[in-house]
């Protein structure tokens, strides 16, 4: 089965991949669907602020550290 992106799908490109984001915080076990993901990373590329960046380190980090948000 092939999967076949939307244009917008390609926006995700512009910014480097990090070692986490916002759709693996986000209830990535809960999450149906690539627009989903895709969308939050478009959240994160118009909405960057380096607090933003702290925040999603700092739930990172409780999430691993408290085992909880995916399966």
């Amino acid at each position: 089965m092939s999967t076949r992106f939307n244009s917008w799908h390609h926006i995700r490109h512009q910014v480097v991949p990090g070692i986490t984001g916002l759709w693996q915080i986000s209830g990535r076990s809960h999450i149906d669907n690539f627009d989903q993901a895709a969308r939050l990373d478009l959240y994160y590329i118009d909405n960057w602020t380096l607090n933003l960046d702290l925040e999603i380190l700092v739930e990172t980090l409780r999430i691993v550290l408290f085992a909880n948000g995916a399966y």
